[in-house]
């Protein structure tokens, strides 16, 4: 199978220096796509959830810029959990994969990197409906 087509954590390049590290990405170079959206979450509330949806054709990759939440995936048989607490790391995410974001610490931030710009019709929200074209 295609490597791009499974959830792996992508190691980002780090730059250590005394006065502060340093981690970037380049679109196509560290991850396999270009970036043509970026979006961030933040102050989410304890308890709170995010995403609940699968993409049809989005890729993405999600960073834990500061703080700690965990990634939950679904492929249609299985589901995984992926605690993300690293600025330096990375889930990449291929299409197809129902995910959910939740356990967010206090003043998380989680970035989004994306294949595609925004699209309502890319979106599947219902994990039923998922279920049903996933198989």
């Amino acid at each position: 199978m295609d490597k791009t087509q499974i959830p792996q954590i992508l190691s980002l390049p780090k730059i250590l220096d005394d006065r502060g590290n340093l981690s970037f990405i380049e679109s196509e170079n560290h991850i396999p796509f270009k970036i043509r959206r970026c979006y961030w979450i933040y102050d989410v509330p304890g308890g709170q959830r995010r995403g609940s949806h699968a993409f049809k054709k989005q890729q993405e990759l999600i960073i834990a810029l500061s703080g700690s939440f965990d990634v939950v995936l679904h492929n249609g048989k299985e589901e995984v959990r992926h605690s993300l607490r690293r600025s330096y790391y990375g889930l990449y995410i291929p299409p197809m994969h129902y995910r959910t974001l939740d356990n967010f610490s206090t003043n998380s931030v989680a970035l989004v990197l994306s294949s595609e710009p925004y699209d309502p019709d890319d979106y599947i929200w219902e994990f039923e409906d998922f279920n049903k074209a996933a198989q």
